[in-house]
C-alpha cells in the first residue's frame, strides 16, 4: 500500500536521505589518512569541509592541493587539540567562515602501540587520555549548539576493537592498556551523546579494526612486527585482510547519508576480528 502522507501512520518526523550539497562538515585529523579521506570525499559531494591538523607538516603541501582539487570549499585550521582552550575557537573559525556546522567526524587519537611507546610511564599515560578520549569530549562540546541549530545534524565517533578486545591474543602487541580503556570509553560518550543531542542530532559510533593506515601496514609499529607476528593478525580476521581507507569511508557515508533513523549505534569495521579467525565445522549427517 503506498502511503500518500506520512503523516496518516504518524510519521511526521520521517526525514529522507540526508542531502550532503551545501552542508557543513568539521573533520579532525584530516592532513592524511582516515580522516583525509572522509574530507575529500564528502568534498566530491559539495560539502563544504574544515579541516584539521596539528602534526605531520610535511604532509601539509599534498592537503592543500588534493583539497584545491577536490573543487569544494574547505578551511584548513592548524590547531593543538590537546589544549582544550584552543578548541572553543577552532569551532568559532568554521562557524565564522561556513555560517554553520551540520557534521562532526570526531577522528582524534593516538595509537597505543605497545611495540612502538613500550611500557608506560605517566607522561605517555595522560597523553593517551588527552588524545584518544579528552579531546573528543571537548571538541563536541564546543561543536553541539550549532550542530542542534542545524536541526539534523550529525555526529561519527572514531573508535577502535581496542575497546573490545584489550590487550589479548594477537592484538596484545597493537592496543595497550590506556589506548583500549579510552576507546572503551568512547562508547560510554555515544551513548550519553545520543541522549543529549536528540533529535536534532545523531550520535553514532564507528569502531575500527586494523586498517592500512591506522594499526596497520605502513604505519611504523606494523613494520615493527615481524612476519609470524603480522601473519597471526590476518589469520585471526575471518576476511583474511586489513581495512583501507576506502572501507571506512563508505561506512561513514552510509551513517551520515543514509541511515537517518540510527543513532546510539556502534558499528565494527574490523574484517570480523573481534569475531576471530576460529574455524566453524559445516553441521554434521546426524543419525536420524
Amino acid at each position: 500500500m503506498e502511503i500518500r502522507d506520512r503523516r496518516e501512520v504518524g510519521i511526521e518526523s520521517w526525514r529522507p536521505q540526508m542531502e550532503l550539497y551545501g552542508k557543513v562538515a568539521l573533520v579532525l585529523g584530516a592532513i592524511k589518512g582516515i580522516g583525509k579521506g572522509v574530507g575529500l570525499s564528502l568534498a566530491s559531494k559539495g560539502t563544504k569541509v574544515a579541516l584539521t591538523y596539528y602534526d605531520w607538516e610535511e604532509s601539509l603541501e599534498d592537503m592543500k592541493h588534493d583539497f584545491e582539487q577536490a573543487g569544494a570549499e574547505h578551511l584548513i585550521i592548524k590547531t593543538n587539540l590537546l589544549e582544550t582552550d584552543e578548541i572553543p575557537s577552532m569551532v568559532d573559525n568554521v562557524i565564522n567562515e561556513f555560517g554553520r556546522l551540520d557534521i562532526l567526524i570526531n577522528n582524534i587519537e593516538r595509537g597505543g602501540w605497545p611495540v612502538v611507546h613500550g611500557p608506560y610511564v605517566r607522561e605517555q599515560w595522560d597523553l593517551e587520555m588527552a588524545t584518544t578520549l579528552r579531546a573528543k569530549w571537548w571538541v563536541y562540546k564546543s561543536a553541539l549548539p550549532y550542530l542542534k541549530a542545524s536541526g539534523d545534524g550529525v555526529v561519527v565517533n572514531i573508535s577502535s576493537i581496542s575497546g573490545i578486545v584489550g590487550r589479548s591474543g594477537p592484538a596484545g602487541r597493537i592496543f595497550n592498556d590506556g589506548y583500549s580503556a579510552a576507546n572503551r570509553a568512547v562508547s560510554s560518550f555515544t551513548e550519553t551523546w545520543t541522549r543529549e543531542a536528540a533529535p536534532e542530532v545523531r550520535v553514532n559510533e564507528l569502531m575500527l579494526g586494523l586498517v592500512e593506515t591506522r594499526h596497520g601496514p605502513g604505519t611504523r609499529g606494523w613494520g615493527l612486527l615481524n612476519e609470524p607476528q603480522r601473519q597471526e593478525i590476518i589469520d585471526h580476521t575471518p576476511l583474511r585482510r586489513v581495512g583501507s581507507i576506502e572501507d571506512v569511508v563508505k561506512a561513514v557515508l552510509f551513517i551520515i547519508q543514509d541511515a537517518p533513523f540510527m543513532t546510539g549505534s556502534v558499528l565494527r569495521i574490523d574484517g570480523g576480528y573481534v569475531l576471530g579467525g576460529e574455524y566453524s565445522e559445516p553441521m554434521p549427517e546426524g543419525v536420524v
